[in-house]
């Protein structure tokens, strides 16, 4: 930090200053993280599970910066190779893992050719 910053610092809390967190700041508001932009973001990667931030940026002409908010805070997803996926919430992965150690107790205990996998998860065919 500079020496200039420091006697900045002194001066405002000689000023009465109390808080260390910033003053509110002029201007208008950031208007692009609503819930409608939200939405729009969310069906553009919907549609197009590869299209680029820049891409959503211009399509719906809000800034670079507030859509990367929206897609990685608000909506929560990250980019893997080179799609948008959403994040595994830690239950999910909870219940990812117990579904596998039933089926690896399954597979020791009858053999892998009578498990069934199906969409409600591992059973055994009799």
């Amino acid at each position: 930090m500079s020496m200039t910053q420091v006697y900045q610092w002194c001066s405002w809390f000689k000023d009465g200053r109390t808080s260390l967190q910033d003053e509110p700041k002029s201007g208008r508001p950031n208007t692009a993280n609503n819930d409608w932009n939200t939405a729009r973001v969310d069906e553009l990667i919907k549609v197009d599970r590869r299209v680029k931030l820049k891409e959503i940026s211009l399509k719906l002409d809000i800034p670079k910066t507030n859509v990367y908010e929206i897609v990685h805070d608000k909506l929560g997803y990250r980019k893997v190779s080179a799609r948008w996926v959403p994040k595994m919430s830690d239950e999910y992965k909870r219940q990812r893992v117990e579904i596998f150690q039933i089926l690896l107790h399954l597979c020791q205990q009858e053999g892998d050719e009578n498990v069934d996998v199906g969409p409600g998860g591992p059973s055994c065919q009799e």
